[in-house]
């Protein structure tokens, strides 16, 4: 299968902070071992948005140099169709021409410590789809895959933006495995968007005793009942601390999952665990984070862990989209053309909570 592929392309280019624009670019041109992707769908996360509006994590302060790069196309939650590639990379990567696949975010160099050691999603170089310039992302109408990537197939029966789901499901996935979730545990995740959606239904599939979710959108929570969760707070109306030690004689949750990037979230957390007990954080702060740090430690002795990316998740994550056991219709709520970018920015940044995910749809298809 070779398409007519055409000269030029529509693209979301980062200037810096505040400054993206459509432009028309080359095609860029598989070299040997790659792939030429046609993008069918790219969502938007809340990273994107941080590094958008010039977060010091992506962009640098005094304390930090900047990880992002301008002169990129961002995009790195994606699904696209294989329409060029040579005999080495579609043997390489298992795949034929004309099929879906989706890529994990980061594009490990192979080499560094981290990679050697199996633990890759922590490569030094760190190059990501969609923030460094060896690395462009899938704003744009085709994208092309580096051999040393980490595409995975997934149908072509799904939406574009159901299978450009994959990502954040996979990070979601990977934030509960770090959790080393009980059967007997209580375990509340902070948050019902994307990733804490995704982290309901992955808590759930552990079986714990109880799994309790967070916001501050009466529809959102819904949506978390139907992903899992058997207890719903909205906490702009009720006190967490007070619910989940009702369901727990007092003694507080086993696990607490922080998914919204709020520095509130995390003092909520220390409040919600008991003595023992495990907080994984996932969220990118566009702030930095202040907390009573004797409550990890004397008052309470957590396990504090960290959770990056989706390793070892991403095939779970495609079959957990595929089944059908998740609402996705209700989950990608929002789906715009390439050109209409700016508008899928804004909407990410709403805060009144109409939509969940917003998706770009290069190729034109709902």
């Amino acid at each position: 299968m070779m398409q007519d592929i055409p000269a030029t392309m529509q693209a979301v280019v980062c200037h810096g902070p505040e400054n993206y624009r459509l432009e028309e670019l080359p095609v860029p041109t598989p070299g040997p071992g790659e792939m030429l992707l046609k993008v069918d769908g790219v969502g938007i996360c809340a990273s994107d948005l941080k590094c958008y509006h010039g977060a010091a994590k992506f962009w640098g302060d005094e304390n930090r140099p900047a990880w992002a790069e301008s002169e990129v196309v961002p995009g790195h939650e994606f699904a696209g169709t294989i329409i060029q590639a040579d005999d080495e990379a579609l043997t390489h990567h298992g795949v034929e021409l004309g099929d879906r696949v989706t890529c994990e975010q980061i594009v490990p160099c192979g080499t560094c410590r981290y990679c050697r050691r199996g633990q890759y999603w922590m490569c030094a170089p760190h190059d990501m789809f969609g923030f460094k310039r060896a690395t462009p992302g899938a704003m744009a109408e085709y994208l092309v895959v580096p051999k040393i990537a980490l595409p995975h197939k997934i149908s072509k029966d799904l939406p574009p933006a159901h299978a450009a789901f994959a990502e954040p499901l996979s990070c979601s996935l990977h934030g509960v495995e770090r959790a080393n979730i009980q059967f007997e545990d209580v375990v509340v995740v902070a948050g019902a968007g994307p990733i804490g959606l995704g982290m309901i239904a992955g808590a759930k599939s552990k079986n714990p005793m109880t799994v309790v979710a967070l916001d501050m959108v009466d529809e959102k929570l819904e949506l978390a009942r139907r992903c899992g969760a058997d207890v719903t707070v909205n906490i702009a109306t009720q006190d967490a601390v007070t619910v989940v030690r009702d369901l727990t004689d007092g003694y507080g949750a086993d696990v607490y999952i922080e998914s919204t990037g709020h520095p509130s979230a995390v003092g909520q957390g220390l409040g919600l665990l008991r003595k023992l007990g495990t907080y994984v954080e996932y969220s990118v702060f566009g702030s930095d984070v202040t907390v009573d740090w004797s409550i990890i430690s004397d008052d309470k002795e957590l396990d504090v862990r960290g959770a990056h990316l989706g390793p070892h998740c991403w095939p779970a994550a495609i079959a957990m989209i595929e089944s059908g056991r998740l609402p996705m219709d209700d989950i990608c709520t929002d789906q715009f053309p390439l050109e209409d970018f700016q508008a899928a920015l804004d909407l990410v940044g709403d805060t009144s909570g109409r939509s969940v995910k917003v998706s770009l749809l290069p190729a034109g298809a709902k």
